[in-house]
Parts: C-alpha cells; structure tokens; sequence
C-alpha cells in the first residue's frame, strides 16, 4: 500500500498536477477543493501528509489546520501564495509542520513530503525502544504520541510533541535554536529560528502551570532552550 496523501486547493490544476506527480511515486492521493470538503476526508482518512492551501472557500487552510490538530496529529504542509513571515509564523502556530511558497516546483514538494515521511518513520523506530518518557506530573507517551500532566491530557501538535519528545529525551542539554529547528524540521526546512520561539513559547503555555517561571522547559539566556528533570 502506498503513502497517503490529502491535496486540499481551489485551483483544480494544481490539485491535477500534484495527484499525478504524486501517483508517480507510488502515492495514493485524494483531493478536496473546499475547507469542509478537506474535513471529511480528514475525519475518515489518516493521511501521511496533508498538503493544505491557506485561501480555501467556505473554511480558509488555517482553520481546516487548527480543526485537524483537535482530533490528529497527521503532518500538515500549508501551500501559501502570501510570502510574508508572519503568515508563514501564524500557519505555524496552527499546528502546521512545514509551508511551502507558490509558485512551487513539484520536485520540492516531493522533497518536503519525503523528508515528513523519514522523519515520522524514524519516530516509529524510536518509539519502540521507549514507551513513555516521565517528569514529576508530566508524561509523555510514545507509542500513542499523548501528553499528560497528572490525569489531564494535553493537546500538543506534532512539532510541539516533537520538541518535547526531544528535550525528555535529553535532560539538561540545553539545545541551541538552529540544532533544535535542524533537527525537529530537518535540513530542508526554509524558516529561521523564531519559528522554535514561538513553538516554546505554545508549548509552555500548554504544559506549565506558570509559563513564565516554568516547571519543564527553560531558557539558557543567550543559548537555547533545555529540559529540567
């Protein structure tokens, strides 16, 4: 069986030539044309990647993004003609995990959805080894990619549950802005570092019970960000 993928865009040519680029790999590729219609098949379907235009009819990509984090944490790539930062930053802070630019060459499309798709792989391998990882009232459950604090489950994104998976992983190392961006987006990531910023900064405020004097994840001034076991 192959790879699944969700091309959602109002632009039936794009959507034409991405299911036939795709297809050529070995992909199975459905298509929506609306936000809504993106919905149910994301309700229906775990897809291995959810390539998502931002200007969508009747629901806009941004809040398809946010709906899906409800329910799932399937990768999520926006499509977005707007070029400005703070777009890319607000897709983001959906709950997106990577924004590609159009116009796109599909070359880096494929690029984008095979580096997902390593990365994810990886991840199942690792959590096999370990299946929960805890800290005082916080824990983090591999297998099933949940978070607790004592018996309230957390809704974290992918790349929240990423990075903290990573900082668990590795108490007490603190991790510089560009290794964590390098290692939780991969090499092939075009955005700068405020993205780790503002991903911390969500996480904070999802897990700690005082985001500005926390308990988890901390500041070194000047360096990164570490975890406090």
């Amino acid at each position: 069986m192959g790879r699944k993928v969700l091309v959602v865009d109002d632009e039936k040519l794009i959507v034409k030539g991405l299911r036939y680029s795709l297809a050529q790999d070995g992909m199975e590729v459905d298509c929506a044309f609306d936000g809504e219609e993106a919905m149910d098949y994301a309700r229906k379907t775990e897809y291995d990647v959810v390539l998502l235009d931002i200007m969508l009819p009747k629901l806009d990509g941004l809040e398809v993004c946010q709906q899906i984090r409800e329910f799932s944490n399937m990768p999520i790539i926006m499509l977005t003609a707007k070029s400005e930062d703070m777009d890319k930053i607000m897709g983001l802070e959906y709950g997106a995990d990577d924004y590609i630019a159009k116009p796109f060459n599909i070359l880096e499309v494929k690029a984008r959805i095979k580096a997902i798709m390593r990365r994810s792989g990886k991840q199942e391998q690792e959590k096999k080894k370990v299946q929960v990882l805890e800290s005082g009232e916080l824990k983090l459950y591999l297998e099933g990619r949940r978070v607790y604090i004592g018996t309230r489950e957390i809704n974290l994104t992918a790349k929240e549950f990423d990075l903290l998976e990573l900082l668990m992983t590795n108490p007490n190392k603190v991790f510089g802005r560009e290794l964590l961006l390098e290692l939780v987006w991969g090499k092939e990531y075009p955005g700068d570092v405020r993205t780790v910023d503002v991903h911390i900064r969500r996480l904070r405020e999802k897990v700690e019970s005082n985001p500005s004097e926390p308990t988890y994840v901390h500041t070194k001034w000047g360096v990164g960000y570490y975890f406090q076991n």
